[in-house]
């Protein structure tokens, strides 16, 4: 996989989803409006993946030198009981084992790795999640109007992320 920047940085946060299935897009829309940013911390990597994000994080597995403190990911997950649009925050280890496919981050299997950053590397890790309205199961881009909305305060929650550890260096 070709990603931007292969060098150490303190945070990195990743988009992830196709924005050509609806909804599936947010991680790539929260990344293009954080791109937007003119005072972005040199340490910090915003990276749009796509569906790649296991090949970067079996990257940050295999070479210490390239792992950041924090890692972001933005996604939409369906999770019961939510409502479209809504966003929240969750760590690898606040899902449910028996819950992990129900909580849809593409099936992540990647939870696993995820699991593995956090609690075999002292790698933060944090996921930006929006409840989907709709993933269609065929080509169908453009998020829905409640995911569209939820962008801007997905981004608010990541620049706080980035500007207070940036404090506190």
């Amino acid at each position: 996989m070709k990603w931007l920047n292969r060098e150490h940085k303190r945070i990195a946060v990743f988009g992830c989803g196709n924005p050509l299935f609806g909804d599936d897009g947010f991680g790539s829309a929260v990344i293009e409006k954080l791109n937007q940013i003119k005072n972005l911390p040199p340490d910090v990597v915003l990276e749009d993946v796509g569906t790649g994000i296991r090949e970067v994080l079996f990257d940050y597995i295999l070479d210490p030198s390239l792992r950041p403190r924090k890692i972001v990911i933005v996604d939409a997950a369906s999770q019961q009981g939510r409502r479209a649009g809504e966003v929240f925050l969750i760590s690898p280890s606040e899902i449910p084992h028996e819950k992990v496919h129900d909580f849809s981050l593409h099936q992540f299997p990647t939870v696993n790795m995820l699991s593995e950053l956090a609690e075999g590397t002292g790698t933060e890790v944090i996921i930006v999640a929006v409840q989907p309205e709709s993933i269609p199961e065929s080509v169908c881009p453009g998020l829905s109007q409640s995911v569209a909305e939820a962008v801007p305060l997905a981004c608010n929650i990541i620049k706080k992320i980035i500007f207070d550890e940036s404090e506190v260096r």
